[in-house]
């Protein structure tokens, strides 16, 4: 009997202690020491799962890693010491070969999907004053940024890469980049999701197609560019507005700057898909008030739209962002 009270009483006793632990709000990661983890991804698994809102601040250096944010690690925010020193890399590509033999879904090389240097899936995260890049080259297909997550927040970040560089994914996923620097060669702007663009600076590397969505028919909204700066290298003379990835691709530039690099016809139609023909019939291409060397729309292809005053007007963060639970972005920073 008195045996049976001691076990009773080391139970409680364990328990009482679970019961206290703790998760902390604000966690510190720094390569030298000085936080309580070395790497960004000992800090993300720290997180309790769907737990409350955490804040990883990441001191300034160079960080090798390829870091996941699994769903069940949510409202996570990743804040950047400086966002020109902080920086996340990694340089993994399509048709690179795995190391170790097989990734966990038993391909022996990295495809588009899972070239990421970076994967958010987790809802409500924030990433601010970071680098994000890969630094594979240009190989192919080498991601970037991942997102996956629903309503998620980049800020004041920069994007590093070449094709490929950003990936907006899946249809449910909304997104809002705010104040930053993208660059990359081929479509290094594309996917499904619904997301804002504002006050951000685009490059073109090389001539190319800057973004490839792949709305589907089910969104009224896809990629949305306000007040964004496109820009590119000296070398660049042709570069496209966007190409559709899928048949029913939406984007609209709305008061950007559009540089020479832009060719008059603005739009391609990605002829030569198979799967997908004659997209120009399904697509929604549009500007409203572009300016720039870049932005003249008599020579655009006669399948994209110039909005009326009245159509722009139904463009705000709000009607594009909001959704059915009134997501408002730009209150929650």
């Amino acid at each position: 009997m008195r045996k049976l009270s001691i076990i009773i009483v080391f139970i409680l006793a364990a328990v009482q202690i679970k019961a206290q632990v703790t998760y902390p709000t604000e966690i510190t990661v720094a390569q030298d020491g000085s936080g309580k983890y070395t790497t960004i991804q000992e800090a993300i698994n720290s997180v309790r799962d769907l737990g409350q809102h955490v804040t990883i601040h990441i001191k300034k250096g160079i960080y090798h890693e390829k870091l996941v944010i699994p769903t069940w690690k949510t409202q996570v925010t990743l804040i950047g010491e400086d966002k020109e020193n902080t920086i996340i890399t990694n340089n993994d590509y399509s048709g690179k070969v795995v190391p170790g033999g097989r990734d966990m879904y038993g391909n022996a090389k990295f495809n588009t999907f899972t070239s990421y240097t970076v994967l958010v899936q987790g809802n409500d995260f924030t990433a601010e004053n970071l680098t994000i890049e890969n630094t594979a080259g240009r190989v192919g297909q080498a991601v970037a940024l991942h997102v996956e997550g629903d309503r998620c927040i980049i800020k004041n970040c920069r994007l590093l890469g070449n094709q490929d560089t950003l990936y907006l994914t899946t249809e449910k996923s909304r997104e809002l980049f705010e104040d930053c620097y993208i660059e990359g060669t081929t479509d290094f702007i594309f996917g499904e999701a619904t997301v804002v663009f504002q006050n951000c600076t685009i490059k073109n590397l090389t001539n190319s197609f800057t973004t490839a969505a792949a709305t589907t028919p089910h969104q009224q909204f896809g990629f949305v560019l306000f007040n964004c700066r496109l820009i590119a290298d000296t070398s660049v003379k042709k570069a496209y507005l966007g190409r559709p990835w899928r048949a029913y691709a939406k984007t609209v530039y709305i008061h950007c700057e559009l540089g020479s690099q832009i060719t008059p016809e603005g739009w391609n139609p990605w002829k030569g898909d198979a799967m997908f023909p004659d997209k120009g019939k399904t697509v929604y291409y549009a500007e409203f008030g572009n300016t720039g060397p870049g932005a003249s729309t008599e020579k655009r292809v006669p399948w994209s739209k110039q909005l009326t005053a009245a159509e722009a007007k139904l463009y705000t963060i709000k009607n594009i962002l909001g959704g059915a639970d009134n997501w408002a972005p730009l209150a929650v920073q």
